[in-house]
């Protein structure tokens, strides 16, 4: 039985981060995944659906939500260990719903708990543009600006109350004070994961 933690969270709120020290440490039982490294890996395997990603992707196109859905299935099956860590991932309500729907029907998936790495807005603000401010001249990451900020903010505050109360009702939510120092964050991510596993 594979067992499932979902990490979501603001911009900057250090989730894939945190997700990563947390699998690195515990490397023997935990593995994890960001949505995007699932489609790239899909992608360079070359499989069937790698190939059909590929195909998206190379015009540009947003990949299907029912392919993100298999991918994010596949890697699961596939994985090394039995306790993953995916992150970045419901990112709207029409993603949660298919993947609420896929999990159910398998039987060797259990989605443990979806972890929100919860931040307000002022603080991602000041990590992700704080980002640019201490980056050298030619550094800056494409997202560390205020428009770009503003927007990636919008996208994932919209669908968040609906994500959350769907969780919250199945019993499934677990908050997360992502606003306190990078080692308090992990420590109290690892010790809630190490409990359910």
């Amino acid at each position: 039985m594979k067992k499932l933690f979902l990490i979501i969270g603001a911009p900057g709120s250090g989730k894939t981060t945190d997700a990563s020290i947390i699998a690195e440490k515990h490397s023997d039982k935990i593995v994890h995944y960001s949505t995007g490294d699932m489609l790239r890996e899909e992608v360079a395997s070359g499989s069937e659906l790698g190939k059909e990603i590929e195909s998206y992707i190379s015009k540009g196109a947003l990949v299907p939500l029912q392919i993100i859905v298999n991918t994010i299935v596949s890697a699961i099956k596939n994985a090394p260990v039995d306790n993953i860590l995916i992150d970045g991932y419901p990112r709207s309500e029409e993603q949660m719903t298919a993947f609420d729907e896929l999990v159910n029907k398998e039987d060797d998936i259990d989605l443990v708990s979806v972890i929100e790495v919860r931040v307000s807005e002022a603080v991602a603000r000041e990590r992700i543009l704080g980002r640019r401010a201490e980056a050298a001249p030619g550094e800056e990451r494409s997202d560390d600006n205020e428009e770009v900020f503003v927007s990636r903010m919008k996208i994932y505050t919209e669908p968040l109350p609906a994500i959350q109360k769907f969780y919250e009702e199945k019993g499934l939510l677990h908050v997360i004070d992502g606003e306190r120092t990078l080692d308090e964050v992990v420590a109290d991510m690892e010790q809630f994961v190490l409990s359910k596993i």
